[in-house]
């Protein structure tokens, strides 16, 4: 259950069509701890197990070797960062994935794009506000450079066998040391995307019903607080669900979502006569601190991208899957951020979404496809994180009833900083700034380094120099100015 509420986090499999494979964020149970011969053969068991008579004997006979719990909500648990003895290890699968589960060119893309297209777009004019028309060189330098550093990945993965995970590869580069921090950081990305999540519902829902409140005694709350409490009293009973994998057929609409909201927001500008008038500013050098760390979060994938080279079916066509994943989704952010600001000029808010006429019924769908969206993923993007901290509770008190009160206080605890920071367009660049700058460009290239240090042409060295100079750059500057915005907003 463990591996299969990851690997659903980013792709849904049919039964019958195997719609998206199964690589996803991060196969992260392999964060802190060795592989054991439980979690490899966990990975290739089918999501949607088939319900034939084989199967079901199959089913009987590994039941007792199995820990009851990993069927059901709690990992299996297994001593961190300790080393199995080279005697035990497993075969490596890395390249030896079921034929059930490997991806197809489309399968591929489809899920790069659903990983790459979430609320980041939403963002993207206020990105151009932030920057200026010039600021699109950025993202387009950042796209380039995502490609780069993902071919990197690929490299790393090659260079030993059993590499499968972003973890793994920092543990091939830098020890155990590594693999804990490049575990934390995904992990902390992950958390942060929920605080987003519930940021982004009480900004859209107050939108849509302003003049919402509750009063109780002394105390009144606002739409936007409303919204976001009441979001996250649905989506806690989500977390504490056994299978998640219901909720990974909603999640993997991501990408038609995104997709769908750019089509109204096109609408709205040409059928609804809003037009594109504005003209905007070319440069706006205060601003573009922020705008790298928008931008900079759009490319926030490269956690996931190992485990979907490591379900190809023909892992030669992976840098050309990347082009396509990254080429698509840079013309979806660029589409939107130029239509955007075009029609909403500086008056352009943190989400595309919040500027829509309210009286437009296309205006509607974008919105309410846009709450509706993050829903169905906090459950899924909350659990890898959920699951590694249920490990570091004792055994026998790995119950339900305490990894429920875990998860809930894990929730709430999103909810009090969606509360206590509910800005959309700061948060979304600190952490653009600060995780994606590290994830996306910094440890790739400083783990290629470090892993084929003996094989590597003095012109990639170069490249990846350069490629760490600007990351190093832009985190610091673009962390620094998120935060000190932020700061500003309560002085």
């Amino acid at each position: 259950m463990y591996r299969q509420s990851i690997d659903i986090l980013s792709s849904v499999q049919s039964p019958n069509l195997s719609f998206l494979g199964t690589p996803t964020l991060s196969r992260l149970s392999n964060s802190f701890r060795g592989k054991t011969p439980e979690i490899i053969s966990n990975l290739v068991k089918p999501l949607l197990r088939p319900t034939t008579s084989d199967d079901h004997h199959h089913h009987h006979q590994q039941q007792p070797e199995e820990r009851k719990s990993s069927q059901y909500l709690l990992p299996s648990r297994k001593p961190s960062l300790q080393q199995i003895p080279e005697d035990q290890k497993p075969v490596p699968v890395a390249h030896e994935v079921s034929p059930y589960h490997k991806c197809t060119y489309t399968q591929a893309v489809v899920n790069g794009i659903n990983v790459l297209c979430g609320v980041g777009i939403l963002s993207t004019p206020y990105a151009i506000k932030q920057g200026g028309w010039l600021g699109l060189v950025i993202l387009c330098l950042f796209a380039i450079l995502a490609w780069y550093t993902g071919v990197l990945l690929r490299r790393c993965l090659d260079s030993k066998e059993g590499l499968e995970t972003y973890p793994d590869i920092g543990h091939a580069a830098f020890g155990a040391t590594g693999r804990i921090a490049i575990s934390i950081i995904l992990y902390v990305e992950l958390y942060a995307c929920c605080i987003e999540y519930l940021i982004l519902e009480g900004d859209n829902l107050s939108k849509l019903f302003p003049n919402a409140h509750l009063s109780v005694g002394s105390l009144t709350m606002n739409s936007h607080v409303l919204f976001t409490i009441l979001t996250t009293i649905i989506v806690m009973p989500t977390t504490w669900l056994r299978d998640l994998s219901c909720l990974s057929y909603l999640s993997a609409g991501g990408v038609f979502a995104s997709i769908l909201g750019v089509i109204c927001l096109f609408w709205v500008g040409v059928v609804d006569n809003v037009g594109f008038e504005n003209k905007g500013t070319a440069l706006n050098l205060p601003g573009i601190p922020i705008a790298i760390g928008l931008y900079g979060y759009c490319y926030s994938g490269h956690g996931v991208f190992p485990n979907i080279y490591s379900s190809l079916k023909k892992r030669n066509q992976f840098p050309s899957i990347l082009f396509t994943c990254i080429g698509l989704s840079t013309i979806l952010f660029a589409g939107a951020a130029v239509m955007g600001y075009k029609m909403f000029g500086e008056a352009t808010q943190s989400q595309f979404t919040l500027n829509l006429p309210e009286n437009l019924v296309v205006s509607k769908i974008a919105v309410w496809t846009t709450v509706a969206n993050p829903i169905t993923k906090y459950a899924l993007t909350i659990t890898p994180l959920t699951m590694s901290l249920e490990e570091l509770l004792p055994p026998n008190q790995q119950k339900y009833s305490n990894i429920v009160m875990l998860r809930s206080a894990l929730v709430v605890s999103t909810l009090l900083i969606a509360l206590s920071v509910p800005f959309f367009g700061l948060v979304m660049a600190l952490v653009g700034s600060l995780l994606t700058m590290l994830v996306t460009y910094i440890l790739p290239c400083a783990c290629f380094l470090a892993i084929l240090r003996r094989k590597v042409s003095w012109h990639q060295v170069a490249v990846c120099s350069f490629i760490i100079v600007v990351g190093v750059c832009c985190a610091c500057v673009g962390t620094y100015s998120s935060l000190s915005k932020i700061i500003q907003n309560y002085t």
